[in-house]
């Protein structure tokens, strides 16, 4: 995990090649989410050489703006919201 922030429920992590297709990362954002906490992904390249997208696309995630792409593991929202415990539909 490289950012995290308790206040939103986000989770950023920023992977190099050793991470592509990586089982152990797909079952770690599995359990972040179960936890409550949504997960966005980028790589090393995105965050050096577009770092205003980045930002951009991570603002998006915390005022919900962002949607799910579960075929990229892009972005993987919470399964709950923190705050009620509650699943959502």
């Amino acid at each position: 995990m490289d950012f995290l922030c308790r206040e939103h429920s986000l989770v950023v992590e920023v992977d190099g090649a050793q991470h592509a297709d990586n089982a152990y990362d797909g079952r770690r954002t599995g359990w972040l989410n179960a936890q409550g906490y949504a997960v966005l992904r980028f790589w090393n390249h995105e965050v050096s050489r577009a770092r205003p997208s980045v930002l951009e696309t991570i603002l998006a995630a915390l005022s919900g703006h962002l949607e799910a792409d579960p075929a990229s593991g892009f972005y993987s929202p919470a399964s709950f919201k923190k705050e009620n415990k509650e699943r959502k539909p």
